[in-house]
């Protein structure tokens, strides 16, 4: 009989353990978890003569160019963007909503958004911790690992990184800080190079897509985005995604979330190759980075 109570034991254990398994896992990648919605405030800047092309836009604050190259066996989009203030780089959580496991296209979030450029940005909703200032907003405060590095948007228009764990988000905020995004790592910082050919990302193998932005200067920014795990694409390691942003003059450059994640946006169209799964189109994401009004 004891033999009896202990097997049927054994069978209840396993079946909660594995109940448990399930909703650890459902409420880590798929439950929404709303946290705050977001209303967008109403702005009364907008363009009132811009000129429009396949692969430029230009107005009276925004000028913005993209170009494609070929390099290290991948194809690489490479966005030159020049703005009159700050107010014009700004960021859109999914569903304007900031939370867990809510998502959304970047080009859904974009559109809806009214953004003229946007790529994705550091997938916060994937984790439970890493700074998140939005828009003179802060949504979380906790740090990341000891060495993880945020990227910080300054309304001066430069970009800089801090270690999370040496820092206070609400410091940054008050010393000027528009935007904290957690993801990296820091690529280039006064113009040397803070990556080598060993460098990885934790959430990503090697040659991957890349999306990332850099600093030529104050409100000068180049945005990389790379396609790769394709026949045609092999992807891009940090180090050679730093070299080129070098390249284009960059004193600063930041890694954001990539792999499936990276989408560059522009005018209505998917400009790259995102691959999410086994094919070519859009992974849903927790947010975006975009210049727009």
């Amino acid at each position: 009989m004891s033999k009896i109570k202990k097997h049927i034991f054994t069978i209840i254990y396993s079946i909660a353990l594995i109940i448990f398994t399930i909703f650890v896992m459902l409420h880590t990648f798929v439950i929404p978890e709303v946290g705050t919605v977001v209303e967008k405030e109403e702005t009364t800047t907008t363009s009132t003569n811009s000129t429009i092309t396949d692969s430029s836009y230009e107005d009276e604050n925004i000028s913005i160019n993209i170009s494609t190259i070929r390099k290290y066996d991948t194809d690489i989009y490479v966005v030159d963007i020049e703005v009159s203030s700050i107010e014009y780089l700004q960021t859109a959580f999914a569903s304007s909503t900031f939370g867990r496991n809510i998502t959304a296209t970047t080009s859904t979030i974009a559109s809806e958004s009214n953004a003229i450029l946007a790529i994705n940005g550091d997938f916060y909703g994937f984790r439970s911790a890493g700074f998140v200032l939005r828009n003179g907003i802060i949504y979380r405060s906790t740090a990341t690992s000891s060495t993880s590095e945020a990227l910080v948007i300054n309304s001066d228009g430069s970009l800089s990184s801090v270690v999370e764990s040496e820092s206070n988000l609400e410091s940054l905020l008050s010393n000027g800080a528009t935007q904290v995004l957690s993801f990296g790592p820091t690529l280039i910082q006064d113009s040397v190079y803070t990556v080598d050919s060993t460098s990885e990302v934790g959430q990503a193998m090697t040659s991957n897509p890349r999306t990332a932005i850099g600093m030529i200067s104050p409100l000068h920014y180049v945005i990389i985005v790379s396609d790769g795990r394709t026949s045609e694409s092999a992807g891009l390691t940090l180090y050679e995604l730093a070299t080129v942003f070098k390249s284009y003059g960059c004193t600063f450059a930041y890694n954001l979330d990539g792999g499936g994640s990276s989408t560059l946006w522009f005018n209505g169209k998917v400009i790259n190759n995102p691959t999410s799964g086994s094919g070519i189109s859009e992974r849903k994401v927790s947010d975006i980075l975009y210049v727009g009004y």
